[in-house]
C-alpha cells in the first residue's frame, strides 16, 4: 500500500490532500505559503504599503474566493502586479496643502487604495455578464487563440523580476533552481512533490552559512503586533478634515503648472488613474483560471464559473484595498505548484491562507521572510514563471489551435508582441490623459484588449465552448475534465450505433 502511494505522489493528480496525511499536508499548505510569500510581499516593499497588512489580506481575500467559488478552485491571491503603476502615478502626486506643506506619498496611498477599490468591483460587472448570458456566449471572446498566449506573456513578462533578482547572488539562485529539479525529476514520495519549500530552505540555508543574509532587522521586530493601521486605510481619508491643496504639474516645455485639487478631486483622479487597469487584470484572472483549469484538469470556468471566480477576485481586491493592502489576483506562482506537485486539493490552498493570516500577526515571522535573499526568491520565480508560460503553451497544444491560419497567427503574434514589446519599451506604457488625470496602459493591457477585439473582429471565430472536437481557434479542453471528454464521445458513439 505504501509502495502504491508513493508511486502515484507527483505523477497522477491527488485531488484530496488528506488522505495523505496531517503532517504531509500541513506542509504542502507552507509550501504554497512561501511559494506566494516572495511577491505577495514584493508590493508592499516596491509601493510603501504594510507587509503585515498584505499578507492578512491575502490570506483572507483567499478564503473568501474559496467561499464564493464553492470551495472548488485550487488559487491563491496575492498582491497583483498590474496595479504598480497606478500607486506610483498616485502615490508621486505632488500636491501642496493649505499651510504649504506637501502630502507625502504614504498620505496619498490610501487614494490610490479607495482607486484599487473601486476597481475590484468593475469585476462584478463582468461576473454579472458571465451570469446573465452565460460562459459559452462570453467565452466566444475568450477562445484558447486569446487565452494561450496571454497566459504566455503573463510568465514572460514577470521573468526579468526573477533574472534580475538572481543577478544578486547566482550561487544562492542555482542551488534553489537545482533543489527544485533535482526533487522534482529524481524525487520520491513527499520529496518530489515538496519541491519549492526545500528549494527554499536548502537556499536560504546556504545563503545564512556563507554570510550573505542580514538578519538585523529580525532581531528588532517583536514576536506580536497588529497588522492593520488605520490611517493606512481608505476610512482615513473620510474621518480627518477636508483639505483644499495645490496640484503642481509641469508641461512637456518644463512649465509649472498649479491647479487647485480637494478631496473629492483627488478621489476622482485616483479612480479615473486605476480603475481602467482592470480590464488588464480581469483578462488575467480568465487566463489564470484556464491555466489551473489545464493543470488541474476541471473545468472551473463551467463550474462554479467564471461569474464566482470574477466576483471571488473582485471583492478580495475591494475587501484588500479598503484596508490598505494591495489588489488581489489569483497568483501564478501557486499554479506553478500545483503543476510541479501535482496536488490538487483546494483544502491545502486554504491551509496556506490561513497560515498567511497567523503570519500576518507575527512581525518577526514577516522579518525573517523579508530577511530571505533575493537571489533565492529569483531562483524560485526563474522556474515558476516559466511554468506559467510553459501552461499558456500546453494550453495551445492540447486544445488544437490551428496555426496554419492566418487569423489565428495574426492575434497570438499581436498579443505577444504588443504585451512584451510595451512592457519593455522605453515608454513601458501606452499613455494618454483624461482631463487631469494620466492614464497608463500597460503592455499586457494593450496587448489582451487588441487580442480580443482581433478575434472578434476577424472571420474564423468558430470557437464554442462547450464542444470537445477540434476547431481553428480551439476548443478548450484544458478546461474539460478527462472524464466528461469519455463520456460524451460514449454518448456520440452509443447515438451513432442507435442510427445504425
Amino acid at each position: 500500500m505504501s509502495d502504491t502511494k508513493k508511486q502515484v505522489l507527483g505523477e497522477q493528480g491527488i485531488y484530496d490532500a488528506r488522505s495523505l496525511g496531517t503532517s504531509k499536508t500541513v506542509i504542502l499548505g507552507l509550501q504554497h505559503m512561501f511559494a506566494m510569500f516572495g511577491s505577495t510581499v514584493l508590493v508592499p516593499v516596491i509601493t510603501g504599503l504594510s507587509v503585515s497588512t498584505t499578507l492578512l489580506f491575502a490570506g483572507l481575500g483567499t478564503l473568501l474566493f474559496h467561499l464564493i467559488t464553492k470551495k472548488k478552485v485550487p488559487a491563491f491571491l496575492g498582491s497583483s502586479f498590474a496595479f504598480l503603476t497606478g500607486y506610483g502615478t498616485i502615490a508621486g502626486l505632488a500636491i501642496a496643502k493649505a499651510n504649504g506643506t506637501m502630502m507625502t506619498p504614504q498620505e496619498l496611498l490610501p487614494y490610490a487604495c479607495f482607486g484599487v477599490a473601486l476597481a475590484g468591483l468593475l469585476y462584478l460587472v463582468l461576473a454579472f455578464l458571465f451570469r446573465v448570458f452565460g460562459a459559452n456566449r462570453v467565452m466566444k471572446f475568450f477562445p484558447p487563440i486569446v487565452t494561450g498566449p496571454i497566459i504566455i506573456a503573463i510568465g514572460l513578462i514577470l521573468s526579468p523580476n526573477a533574472i534580475n533578482s538572481c543577478f544578486t547572488n547566482w550561487p544562492i539562485a542555482l542551488v534553489a533552481i537545482l533543489v527544485i529539479i533535482i526533487c522534482n525529476i529524481w524525487g520520491k514520495g513527499m520529496i518530489k512533490i515538496l519541491p519549492i519549500l526545500i528549494g527554499v530552505v536548502a537556499s536560504y540555508t546556504v545563503a545564512a552559512i556563507t554570510g550573505n543574509v542580514d538578519f538585523s532587522g529580525v532581531a528588532d521586530a517583536p514576536w506580536i503586533g497588529f497588522p492593520i493601521e488605520f490611517q493606512r486605510t481608505v476610512f482615513s481619508i473620510f474621518t480627518g478634515e477636508p483639505f483644499n491643496g495645490t496640484l503642481i504639474t509641469m508641461t512637456a516645455e518644463g512649465e509649472v503648472v498649479s491647479t487647485a485639487i480637494n478631496r473629492t478631486g483627488l478621489l476622482i483622479t485616483a479612480a479615473i488613474t486605476l480603475v481602467p487597469i482592470a480590464i488588464a487584470t480581469m483578462m488575467e484572472h480568465i487566463g489564470d483560471i484556464s491555466a489551473i483549469s489545464s493543470t488541474v484538469d476541471r473545468n472551473y470556468i463551467k463550474d462554479p464559473g467564471l461569474h464566482r471566480t470574477l466576483m471571488g477576485d473582485g471583492l478580495a481586491t475591494t475587501f484588500a484595498s479598503l484596508f490598505g493592502a494591495p489588489a488581489n489576483t489569483t497568483y501564478g506562482e501557486n499554479t506553478g505548484v500545483l503543476s510541479l506537485t501535482k496536488v490538487y486539493d483546494p483544502f491545502v490552498i486554504r491551509l496556506a491562507a490561513c497560515f498567511a493570516i497567523v503570519m500576518s500577526f507575527c512581525p518577526k515571522f514577516s522579518a525573517i521572510i523579508e530577511a530571505m535573499p533575493s537571489a533565492t526568491i529569483g531562483g524560485i520565480s526563474l522556474v515558476l514563471y516559466g511554468m506559467i508560460s510553459a501552461v499558456g503553451v500546453r494550453n495551445l497544444v492540447e486544445t488544437h489551435v490551428d496555426f496554419s491560419k492566418s487569423r489565428n497567427v495574426i492575434v497570438a503574434a499581436l498579443i505577444l508582441v504588443l504585451s512584451i514589446g510595451i512592457h519593455f519599451s522605453d515608454a513601458k506604457a501606452i499613455g494618454f490623459s483624461i482631463g487631469k488625470a494620466h492614464i497608463a496602459l500597460s503592455g499586457l493591457a494593450v496587448g489582451s484588449l487588441i487580442g480580443i477585439l482581433m478575434n472578434a473582429i476577424l472571420p474564423g471565430k468558430d470557437y464554442n465552448f462547450n464542444e470537445n472536437t477540434g476547431s481553428e481557434t480551439g476548443v478548450d479542453l484544458s478546461g474539460i475534465s478527462k472524464s466528461e471528454i469519455k463520456s460524451s464521445n460514449n454518448k456520440n458513439n452509443k447515438s451513432n450505433k442507435k442510427k445504425k
